[in-house]
């Protein structure tokens, strides 16, 4: 069958990385979203190991689709009694880009009828009590050409289950995965966050260091689907156990709020990965290498000035910040995520390499120093 995994923008290729890693086979990449084959036991293989990933849907089918005719008649040509059944729900949501149907409201209401023709040929009843298994249908209009898919995820996949609590403005764990695997985690290398908050880019970087399916300790929506045997749940998830190992990377976290070390080492604990971090309260002003000498990368997330304080104090710490790396740790990698345009102004430096990513809706840019500074 085709699945489709959707992600932040620009996290596509990553993603899509992620998906090879799985052995299975690409078909089609466009921002936000990744097409690719799978069998129906790579739901449950993708949604416990994919880290990059927003949600996984089955696709049933695509088509263009000009008119509310068109979308009437497409849709209803699909497959859907393969998938649901006499009482269960479907309820439909979707987006409409660059496309001649735009309005929402209208294209739920079409493709919920077309739906319930097509099962009412089949099953030969008109009402449906819709009382069993959800079935979330998604549709997406991009230039007039129609997806329809089922969410197999239910809960986004950011949402791992471990940061029950968080400070304001937090960084999506997926977003904190990528950061870590652009930074080129190495065994010999330290990671550190001086500006950890409630410890997610830390915690995600022991999750990877220890092999930890990001999904493992949550559940999904198709985990109630009929057509996936509960044994591939039981059997996936004991895999993924068994791959558990301990890291080696060490990794280190600080804040300058006390407060926000309690709650980031209690998000540690729930994610399995307290004895994985060494958490600290300490200024960011005043960093220095926990370890003498050694060879080190901070994956940092600053206050951007747009949700947490006041512009002017974001970029006195970025000047603050700069002053301070330099002095201390010149030889280390860096990998810095914040909206503020002007970042390298104020850090005193131009990054090696920037790459546009999004927290959430906020753009941002992830501010990349891994050469050695020219004198």
């Amino acid at each position: 069958m085709e699945l489709v995994a959707t992600c932040l923008f620009g996290l596509e290729g990553l993603l899509g990385e992620e998906i090879d890693s799985l052995g299975y086979k690409r078909i089609e990449t466009i921002d936000g979203r990744v097409t690719f084959e799978a069998p129906k036991e790579g739901i449950a293989r993708c949604n416990l190991h994919l880290r990059t990933a927003e949600r996984v849907f089955i696709k049933v089918g695509s088509f263009k689709a000009y008119t509310f005719n068109d979308l009437f008649e497409g849709t209803k040509a699909l497959a859907w009694s393969d998938y649901i059944g006499r009482e269960d729900m479907f309820p439909v949501k979707g987006h409409s880009i660059r496309s001649k149907l735009f309005s929402i409201p209208d294209c739920q209401k079409i493709i919920k009828k077309a739906i319930v023709t097509s099962l009412s040929e089949k099953y030969k009843m008109r009402i449906f009590p819709e009382t069993g298994v959800k079935y979330q249908i998604e549709f997406f209009l991009l230039n007039d050409v129609v997806t329809l898919m089922i969410d197999t995820s239910g809960v986004a996949l950011h949402k791992r289950g471990y940061r029950a609590q968080s400070l304001a403005a937090p960084l999506r764990e997926t977003l904190a995965c990528s950061m870590v695997k652009l930074s080129r985690m190495r065994d010999n290398v330290i990671i550190c966050d001086p500006l950890c908050g409630s410890g997610t880019i830390a915690i995600e970087a022991a999750m990877l260091a220890c092999n930890i399916a990001p999904g493992l300790k949550r559940s999904f929506i198709s985990e109630s689907f009929p057509f996936i045997d509960k044994n591939v749940w039981i059997d996936e998830r004991e895999k993924a156990k068994n791959a558990i190992c301990e890291p080696i990377t060490k990794i280190f976290a600080s804040d300058i709020d006390e407060e926000a070390i309690k709650l980031a080492k209690e998000n540690a604990r729930k994610a399995g990965v307290l004895h994985c971090i060494d958490f600290s309260v300490s200024d960011a002003r005043d960093f220095k290498s926990p370890i003498p000498d050694a060879r080190g990368t901070i994956v940092t997330n600053p206050p951007y000035g747009e949700r947490l304080g006041d512009l002017e104090e974001a970029r006195a710490l970025y000047k603050s910040l700069g002053k301070c790396f330099e002095a201390n740790i010149p030889s280390w990698q860096m990998y810095i995520i914040t909206s503020d345009e002007m970042f390298e102004r104020h850090f005193g430096r131009r990054s090696d390499k920037k790459r546009v990513l999004y927290n959430g809706m906020i753009k941002c840019n992830l501010y990349q120093f891994f050469k050695p500074r020219k004198k």
